[in-house]
């Protein structure tokens, strides 16, 4: 028997904890072979939706539950966890800006930032899902000064795969057929889905759309898919976001596929114009674990105001939360 692995989810009893739990103990992450130990992290209003959650935890009778703890204080939260998804944060409803997300998560991210530089292991692989994600990235590594930046991402992910997905309705073949898609900069409406080096069956994209199409009916059509979803339900996405979540992880760990490349929110060293010290989706390749922006793809005029664009509001949010910064 393999030694169990210790994820902590923060959020757990919400909609996207509650989805994206339930596949991390059916194997959807870590395989069939290797136990997990969850540690549940909520507040104490939620204690009630815990305790009904774990009975359903314990009715899956699934052989990969080694052990199941719910931490309703942060000093007990991340004790010795190896993996990290911070899911918990106020959700965007109805005529919500993204500046009262800001305000709203700051707080909480600080907090929870320290409590990992208390409690987690070194080697640990944090995930920020909680938005604005990047922006609380940003402010959870900052209070973490003991952990590298190197353990912290934000998930992007979830745009990634909705621009595979649109961009496969428009070409009408399979999502496995489009490699070396990008999604750059924030995850908000300023994010820049890119298919300037994408392939489709290993051809280029761009012979078969139109410039007008990629950067503007498409580039559109992925910004505001989150608020689309927010209009049809009232809510923010669940299912598909615990499904991104699960890809991230499971690339961050096993490594991306090769000749292709995924989008992962990391800290910037000044790639591609993005100022040192943003939290910004690039293009990455990912082997043993570590993570590596891919080099020298070409930007052209269009591409870089739309960059561009989106470090502006990432430079906005950094200012908002400089006094949640050491």
């Amino acid at each position: 028997m393999k030694k169990p692995i210790k994820i902590a989810v923060t959020g757990a009893g919400g909609k996207i904890g509650y989805s994206l739990i339930f596949r991390i103990i059916s194997g959807g992450l870590l395989g069939q072979e290797q136990p997990v130990a969850l540690q549940l992290v909520e507040t104490p209003m939620a204690r009630e939706r815990l305790r009904a959650l774990s009975m359903e935890i314990e009715d899956c009778a699934s052989h990969l539950v080694a052990g199941l703890e719910f931490c309703f204080d942060l000093e007990d939260s991340f004790s010795d966890a190896d993996l990290v998804i911070m899911v918990g944060a106020k959700p965007r409803g109805k005529g919500m800006e993204r500046k009262d997300l800001i305000k709203l998560n700051g707080e909480t991210f600080r907090a929870q930032g320290q409590a990992l530089n208390r409690n987690a292991k070194k080697e640990v692989k944090i995930l920020v899902v909680g938005n604005p994600a990047n922006t609380n990235a940003l402010v959870a590594l900052g209070n973490a000064p003991d952990l590298s930046p190197s353990r912290f991402s934000c998930l992007t992910r979830l745009d990634h795969n909705r621009a595979s997905s649109l961009l496969a309705r428009k070409l009408g073949c399979s999502v496995r057929d489009i490699s070396r898609l990008t999604v750059w900069g924030n995850h908000s409406s300023t994010q820049f889905p890119d298919l300037s080096h994408s392939l489709v069956k290993g051809e280029p994209v761009i012979e078969r759309i139109t410039d007008n199409w990629r950067y503007h009916d498409f580039v559109k059509q992925v910004q505001r898919r989150g608020a689309s979803i927010i209009e049809a339900s009232g809510a923010s996405s669940v299912a598909s976001a615990a499904h991104a979540i699960i890809e991230h992880m499971h690339i961050w760990i096993h490594g991306s596929k090769a000749d292709d490349w995924t989008s992962m929110g990391i800290l910037s060293s000044g790639e591609y114009g993005v100022d040192a010290g943003l939290f910004s989706s690039f293009p990455v390749c990912v082997a043993d674990g570590r993570v590596k922006v891919v080099a020298d793809i070409d930007i052209d005029n269009q591409a870089r105001q739309l960059i561009d664009k989106s470090v502006d509001e990432l430079r906005e949010e950094r200012d908002a939360v400089r006094h949640l910064l050491p």
